[in-house]
């Protein structure tokens, strides 16, 4: 039998708003690291023909200046896409119970709303930046 050869690739690209106001915290040497969860929505026709909304929710984990910029801009129900990898951690529980979770680490998160930089409004000519982290 031939040996089939599988390509190492592990990308997403996700799609949605916050479930919650994202955490901004730093490790002991200063390193910012953000988590938030995001809410991705299928949107299908059941057999009955009726809309249906199918929600899949997705932590997500962003590091350095993107965790600055995501703390610091970003809240509850914003909408952003994100572009990452699957990372995977194991850990043991205080009391000796073994816990898995899989979540996206950020390589890119894309603000998908306008906010503001400085305090007066732009005009309808001069649209505020939505910056790439």
């Amino acid at each position: 039998m031939t040996e089939l050869k599988i390509p190492n690739l592990n990308r997403v690209l996700l799609a949605g708003r916050l479930t919650r106001d994202p955490e901004l915290r730093f490790t002991p040497s200063g390193t910012a690291v953000c988590n938030f969860s995001m809410a991705l929505n299928r949107r299908f026709k059941d057999q009955a023909g009726n809309w249906q909304d199918e929600p899949t929710f997705v932590n997500v984990v962003a590091w350095q200046s993107a965790a600055e910029n995501i703390g610091k801009h970003l809240h509850k129900g914003s909408p952003v896409l994100v572009e990452g990898r699957l990372e995977s951690r194991s850990w043991e529980t205080e009391t000796g119970q073994k816990r898995n979770s899989l979540e996206v680490r950020a390589d890119n998160v894309r603000f998908l709303e306008r906010f503001e930089s400085t305090p007066a409004a732009p005009g309808p000519e001069e649209p505020s930046e939505s910056p790439d982290i």
